[in-house]
């Protein structure tokens, strides 16, 4: 049995009692359907189907509309550990890009960002290229960055918070730096964090990171090392991300979950969210809008 969930563009309500009908009875093998938030989130359920053929037919059927579409097997949907990615997608920035808005070189080091999450040059050269015209940059300054620079994804506290209190783990595992990750991780809920160590001398940054970085492999080690230590089958593990240095971890997860992604990334992913905010994790579990931990 698979359960195709549903989810309208964060904001808004599509997915009426019309849509789901039409769906329902135009879709083959679907069996059944059940709302999991108004008409913001539902479910399809169907059997004897291909999970990707399935997820087409649906894209084709909705014509454009702004619904996400994730397919997945119903018995292993609820998921007990979760990793994620912080720039770009539990977060709305990069934090790299915005240390070096502070020397004027945010559209110097964007750009190499861009290339590395596209997956066009490698993630370890690129970092060190990126980290190298940060010297100078005075370590203070990442705490002015969070407060002012920084925005937190719509549903990303929700989304762990909701997780953590039926049970589940999470890890904030981010290819940027520990200086972010850690207040950030703390101000979402999640239960630990793993990232990379600017190195600094008197309080400011010497343009270099501490090895080993944690970049592709590191990501991928993770999930495995947590699911080993929590004795989890494969299949209950869900991770979401957005660059090319996410592609292994997603590739590995019983779920994973391009967010906003470069089209390499949405293209390998189980599933992606392009309209959705990160809530839509939650009602791919099974979780009712009255289930969610809000606030």
């Amino acid at each position: 049995m698979l359960v195709a969930t549903l989810v309208s563009a964060h904001g808004q309500a599509l997915v009426d009692e019309p849509l789901l009908a039409r769906l329902a009875g135009s879709l083959p093998g679907v069996t059944a359907t059940a709302r999991l938030d108004g008409e913001i989130a539902a479910d399809l359920f169907a059997e004897g189907a291909d999970a990707r053929k399935l997820e087409t037919e649906i894209r084709v059927a909705l014509a454009g509309a702004a619904i996400d579409i994730i397919v997945q097997p119903a018995a292993t949907r609820r998921k007990a550990l979760f990793l994620a990615d912080m720039d770009s997608t539990m977060i709305g920035q990069e934090c790299i890009d915005e240390l070096a808005a502070y020397v004027g070189l945010k559209e110097k080091v964007s750009g190499i960002t861009e290339r590395a999450m596209r997956g066009e040059i490698e993630f370890e050269p690129a970092l060190r290229e990126r980290v190298a015209l940060l010297k100078g940059v005075p370590l203070a300054v990442v705490d002015e960055i969070i407060a002012q620079r920084i925005t937190l994804t719509p549903g990303g506290r929700e989304l762990v918070r909701t997780m953590r209190a039926n049970g589940g783990y999470s890890a904030l595992v981010s290819g940027g730096f520990t200086v972010f990750s850690g207040p950030i991780s703390a101000t979402i809920g999640f239960d630990e964090h793993r990232s990379n160590l600017l190195l600094a001398e008197n309080g400011v940054l010497t343009g270099e990171v501490a090895d080993p970085i944690l970049g592709k492999q590191a990501k991928l080690d993770s999930l495995i090392e947590l699911r080993a230590r929590f004795s989890l089958a494969p299949e209950l593990t869900l991770a979401v991300g957005d660059g090319a240095n996410d592609l292994a971890m997603l590739g590995e997860a019983g779920l994973g979950v391009a967010f906003r992604a470069k089209p390499a990334v949405a293209a390998a992913a189980d599933a992606r969210l392009d309209h959705a905010d990160l809530s839509a994790l939650l009602y791919a579990q099974g979780y009712t809008g009255a289930e969610i931990v809000r606030g």
